[in-house]
């Protein structure tokens, strides 16, 4: 089946967290037999700061971030049989929506892929006109990379006829162990960039632990951070681009996952760097949301802190042995259960149920 799917971006990471989750899902979907096409705005320097060159297993066109670039690479959703419309590809998204949607085949399945479903949802509750509510009855299915039965209640609620998560996972050829690289060498790293409704959650688990612990070494990595007072034990090193991703991973005794306020209130949504972390084999420190048993089990596959407290007691108590250990504890439970490969199939199966029904209707 040929699919066209409109995305933040396929080939660059900066400033772009669903980069990781994009290649893994949609270089499986084409090992299944979908052919993919990829369009991505040329916005915010991501293709000055590109990881990966246009892969074979999908094509990629960017287009220029103006109306009539909009308009130009919507017109191509005609050509596939899935058209996708991601969240926040970051330039004119509602247009895009819209646009896309209006020159959809009737016998194409058109999915909304969600890459931050609960700030979406908080978004559409505050705004009962937002284009997405207006149109979200009429599109196939809405895909999500996370959020659990929540958001599947609150996407049912604003009238989607079906929301099923796709979660994020690993890519076993991508993340994988290597050696501890000293660029990264630390007792606690952690990886994000600064945004809004990370930030102060960032301040609590990371930077007040490193301020109660002046003897270790702390390193973050990620954009946006230049200008914010840090600790003198921190050291900052800013993008760090995918290729670097496992020797980050391999560096620090411990990495640290710290969610969007959004995505910890309402649980179920592991990030990206959980998996990319565990497939390096890291011992991941995590921040307390709901569901994370569902992916790594608490005390022996990841640690879990409640606050900044106990984040700086995990960094003076763990030990490289007890780190080793957890972190291979974390590894085999991702390959076992938490692969690209695993969701692929989820996913394929999704599609192909419901791209008939288009077709159906189209007969009917």
């Amino acid at each position: 089946m040929r699919m066209a799917f409109y995305g933040s971006s396929l080939l660059s990471s900066y400033w772009n967290g669903a980069a990781t989750y994009y290649r893994g899902l949609l270089k499986a979907l084409a090992e299944r037999g979908y052919h993919i096409t990829f369009y991505e705005p040329d916005v915010y320097d991501r293709q000055r700061n590109r990881d990966i060159e246009p892969p074979d297993w999908c094509s990629v066109v960017v287009y220029e971030a103006t109306p009539q670039g909009l308009v130009g690479v919507a017109r191509q959703a005609a050509e596939a049989d899935i058209v996708v419309k991601a969240s926040g590809v970051g330039y004119e998204d509602e247009a895009l929506l819209l646009e896309v949607l209006r020159h959809a085949r009737p016998d194409a399945l058109t999915v909304f892929w969600d890459v931050d479903a609960p700030a979406t949802l908080a978004q559409l509750r505050q705004e009962p006109h937002h284009p997405l509510r207006r149109v979200l009855k009429d599109i196939g299915v809405v895909l999500t990379y996370g959020g659990g039965d929540p958001v599947v209640r609150g996407y049912r609620e604003m009238g989607a006829a079906e929301c099923i998560p796709i979660y994020n996972a690993l890519d076993p050829a991508t993340h994988h162990p290597v050696l501890a690289d000293e660029r990264f060498s630390a007792d606690l790293g952690f990886l994000g960039n600064r945004l809004p409704d990370r930030e102060a959650r960032v301040e609590a688990f990371f930077l007040e632990p490193a301020a109660r612990l002046p003897d270790h070494r702390f390193l973050i990595g990620g954009s946006g951070w230049d200008e914010k007072p840090m600790p003198s034990n921190v050291l900052q090193i800013g993008h760090v681009g995918t290729r670097d991703h496992n020797a980050f991973n391999a560096g620090p005794r411990a990495v640290l996952n710290i969610s969007r306020d959004s995505m910890a209130s309402n649980g179920f949504s592991p990030a990206t760097r959980v998996f990319e972390a565990a497939g390096a084999g890291a011992c991941i420190v995590t921040d307390l949301w709901p569901g994370i048993e569902r992916f790594l089990k608490p005390g022996e596959e990841i640690l879990v802190a409640r606050d900044g407290r106990d984040v700086a007691e995990i960094v003076q108590s763990l030990t490289p042995g007890r780190a080793r250990e957890i972190g291979d504890a974390a590894r085999r439970r991702v390959l076992a259960g938490h692969t690209y490969a695993h969701r692929a199939v989820e996913a394929d199966r999704v599609l192909r149920r419901l791209a008939v029904r288009p077709l159906a209707e189209v007969a009917r």
